[in-house]
């Protein structure tokens, strides 16, 4: 039982200062780097919580994909972030009242679960036919059945997403030959082939 909280403690000191650091370091990689580091630390902590799915899903798209995109795009572009970081003081009014917002909301959920205990326990209780059940097997078993209309919804928006940032960042070279599909289906049989009589000893 002692192994718990010192782990807990350690998960929760490196996943603060993690975070300080990615904000607060000069080189952009290093910052990404620590985001990675706060990644696997709030992982840890899911998993002492039991929640091994988000543990999972943290590491695999924000550890796996995210935060490696990120770094290669700062990488790659050699992105000037001093520049980007001279307009900090002008959307600081914005971003305090945003954070203030965020604030007031996790005071009231905080309070509620302090005023009312068991509205909270009622709240964190599996569902009844699932509770036998480990956690992914239960939220494989909603996702995929209940609410499996939303699932495939979500889905479809992000390809839609996908499929828009694609075109919107497509750009046509000039000088490239590309294939015009429909151009090729919709070409007669005059258009493609040509007949040519050739002289006797006069091939090619």
């Amino acid at each position: 039982m002692i192994l718990q909280p010192l782990f807990f403690y350690l998960f929760s000191a490196v996943t603060i200062a993690s975070a300080f650091m990615v904000i607060s370091a000069r080189n952009p990689v290093h910052s990404v780097l620590f985001l990675i580091l706060a990644f696997f630390n709030a992982a840890g902590l899911f998993v002492l919580l039991g929640a091994e799915f988000l543990a999972m899903i943290l590491v695999v798209v924000y550890v796996g994909a995210v935060a490696v995109l990120f770094l290669f795009v700062v990488m790659m572009l050699d992105v000037d972030f001093v520049e980007l970081r001279q307009g900090f003081l002008q959307y600081l009014p914005v971003g305090a009242l945003v954070g203030l917002v965020l604030l007031a909301e996790l005071i009231v959920v905080l309070g509620g679960a302090f005023v009312s205990p068991e509205t909270a326990a009622q709240v964190a209780q599996p569902i009844p036919p699932l509770s036998e059940m480990t956690n992914i097997a239960a939220i494989g078993s909603i996702l995929y059945t209940k609410y499996i209309l939303f699932f495939q919804m979500a889905g479809l928006v992000l390809l839609v997403a996908m499929i828009g940032a694609i075109v919107l960042t497509l750009r046509h070279k000039e000088g490239v030959k590309r294939q015009n599909i429909s151009a090729q289906v919709g070409r007669s049989r005059e258009a493609a082939v040509e007949l040519v009589k050739v002289k006797t000893g006069q091939g090619i």
